[in-house]
């Protein structure tokens, strides 16, 4: 205990689940903890900050200090609020963990622009709100730890393109962040948490998941000063399981010395000397229509007999 001694921590979206583990944890490990909750419904729906006073009083009755805000990190001024209040009344900001987020589930072509936009504005703007007000600070401190959350939906989604552009923004945002502040000693990273939540219950795919508490741990220890060198990278947390994400790199390429490639030169060249990377998610559909396609016909031939 007390990897996070005398360091200040935010925590969004930390009334329940994830965001209340890790505040929870990070109470424990030492830290003073703001505690920010919108206390919406998984749909963005009926904020109440009732939520963010019950983690409070649990931190303080197990002996920390935290201090409760109810406000949207959609918004610039909720997400600076959310950063100042730690500074009012502690005099710091060491780490902040991005954990707020709300679902709304539609398919691409019937997806509207009111389910688009709420779920961009609170994971990507709100993750965004909270790290431009930190960074200020943080970057006159020359110390410092931002915490995203994304998913591995951000590699794609079938029926939540909102949520995974929304997490796919947020990668790049952390390592944009990792680029523009390592020179003032700040560390930006990502977890891409797999466990039991409200938001996690409607994600298809039968994933097997951990608890909320088995990724807290995680986020404390990139907070802590034992993760100092450790910058731009994104971790997945599946209970005992921990892995680290590939870099985007070129992976082939064809020259052409002279002038640009025509389309026929293209047609004739690229698939053999570029080629395409596959989509685990395309091979994973196909293989669940081939399974399925197997069991209707076995099932077909168990009717028919």
């Amino acid at each position: 205990m007390g990897h996070l001694e005398d360091k200040v921590v935010a925590v969004t979206g930390a009334g329940r689940g994830i965001g209340r583990a890790v505040a929870m944890l990070c109470a424990a490990e030492g830290a003073k903890v703001v505690v920010n909750d919108f206390g919406v419904a998984v749909d963005g729906s009926e904020p109440t900050s009732e939520v963010a006073d019950g983690v409070v009083a649990e931190i303080t009755a197990a002996g920390g200090e935290a201090v409760a805000n109810a406000a949207s990190v959609a918004e610039m001024a909720g997400g600076a609020s959310i950063v100042q209040q730690a500074v009012d009344t502690w005099g710091r900001i060491d780490g902040v963990v991005c954990t707020a987020g709300i679902l709304r589930e539609r398919m691409l072509f019937n997806m509207s622009e009111e389910e688009w936009d709420p779920v961009i504005a609170t994971h990507l703007k709100g993750t965004f709100t909270v790290f431009r007000a930190a960074a200020a600070v943080m970057r006159e401190q020359k110390s410092g730890s931002l915490v995203a959350f994304t998913s591995g939906a951000f590699q794609a989604s079938v029926a939540q393109a909102n949520y995974s552009a929304a997490k796919g923004g947020i990668v790049s945002l952390v390592r944009s962040a990792a680029a523009g502040m390592q020179r003032y000693g700040v560390r930006s990273n990502a977890v891409a948490p797999v466990a039991k939540s409200r938001m996690s219950g409607q994600v298809p795919g039968g994933l097997q998941m951990g608890e909320p508490e088995d990724v807290a741990p995680m986020v404390a220890y990139l907070i802590s000063d034992a993760a100092s060198d450790i910058t731009g990278q994104i971790y997945t947390v599946n209970g005992g399981t921990v892995a680290v994400w590939n870099q985007p790199r070129e992976v082939r390429q064809m020259v052409k010395v002279e002038g640009a490639w025509t389309v026929d030169e293209l047609a004739a060249h690229l698939p053999s000397k570029v080629g395409q990377e596959e989509m685990p998610i395309l091979d994973y559909l196909r293989r669940q229509a081939a399974a399925a396609k197997k069991a209707k016909e076995a099932e077909g031939g168990a009717s028919g007999s």
